[in-house]
């Protein structure tokens, strides 16, 4: 008994650092290709990074719904588009502060505003106390078009910008290299996501906790982790559209394609209770956009990712207290 447990929380942990490894694997690859056909910072930030940065979610989600973990699928979503806005665009602004491009605020963030907005008014039954519904392959339809309309804009958008220095590590564009990363990720990224649903359903049994809020909490972080990663060094090489860039189409991409895709494998029950949790999701991405938008600087200062960080730990020790 006391071995199985163990076993479990090694697989567990080593089934987190399968999905960012692999996850950088895929995006290495992946960059580097888009690099060497002239694509922009922000486009690759906004495609082919957040699509990269999104898999650990999108796999944690696929197996989540084959297991019927409906709170596993929401608490991952909801959790790292959380995350991802006010802990890592938060630290990402107090290490030199995000001064961003104009259309990137006016276009990219309400686009997420939009998503967050759609997953809100589907679900909306759920709050009301109507009991639980499930997302289905009409909601995910509709996801899906917005999905499809945000990659339109995001293609007409690169054709009309020049290669204007993309941050993309530096890594060799053709090759068996690539090809073996790309697999070596594939692989990695399938096995580190089975054994993290599995784990997470085995450790919330054994703490008596709700899968919401291990998913929301320690899986979410860990799915979040490459985006801290891009955009630290992002902002570290004075490149914060990519670090913009990066989460706000990752987090485009975990609602309208995440959500998009999965219903057509397995409908996804929605949890009660979470009303509160897609309002925050929802507010921080609106603070981001009020933020940014004052006082017409399209920046984000030190002090205003303090501030970010103080609301993600706020929100943390509520989730925790609420169980």
């Amino acid at each position: 008994m006391v071995m199985d447990m163990i076993l479990t929380y090694v697989l567990f942990a080593v089934g987190i650092y399968l999905l960012i490894k692999s996850a950088d694997f895929i995006v290495d690859s992946s960059s580097s290709i888009a690099k060497k056909f002239g694509v922009s910072s922000l486009i690759i930030g906004l495609t082919v990074v957040a699509f990269g940065t999104s898999l650990p979610e999108l796999v944690v989600n696929v197996f989540a719904a084959i297991n019927g973990s409906g709170g596993l699928s929401f608490g991952n979503i909801i959790g790292s588009n959380i995350a991802n806005v006010l802990l890592i665009l938060g630290i990402t602004a107090v290490i030199g502060g995000i001064v961003v491009k104009k259309k990137t605020v006016w276009k990219e963030v309400p686009f997420a505003l939009l998503a967050a907005f759609a997953l809100f008014a589907i679900s909306v039954k759920t709050f009301f106390g109507e009991g639980s519904r499930s997302l289905g392959v009409i909601e995910g339809s509709i996801l899906l078009v917005l999905f499809a309309a945000f990659m339109v804009y995001v293609f007409v958008s690169s054709r009309k910008e020049r290669k204007s220095g993309a941050f993309v590590e530096d890594i060799e564009s053709h090759g068996w290299k690539v090809y073996a990363k790309l697999i070596l990720g594939l692989v990695g990224i399938y096995f580190g996501g089975l054994w993290v649903v599995d784990g997470a359903v085995a450790i919330a049994g054994q703490l008596g906790l709700s899968e919401f809020l291990i998913s929301a909490t320690i899986i979410a972080l860990g799915t979040s982790l490459p985006e801290l990663v891009v955009c630290v060094v992002a902002a570290l090489k004075k490149n914060v559209d990519m670090a913009v860039g990066n989460v706000v189409g990752s987090n485009i991409f975990n609602i309208l394609w995440v959500f998009g895709i999965i219903p057509f494998i397995r409908p996804i029950t929605i949890p009660k209770g979470i009303g509160f949790d897609l309002a925050v999701m929802f507010f921080a991405t609106l603070a981001l956009f009020v933020t940014m938008f004052i006082g017409k600087r399209h920046e984000m200062t030190k002090r205003d990712g303090w501030v970010f960080i103080l609301l993600y730990v706020l929100y943390i020790a509520y989730i925790v207290v609420r169980g």
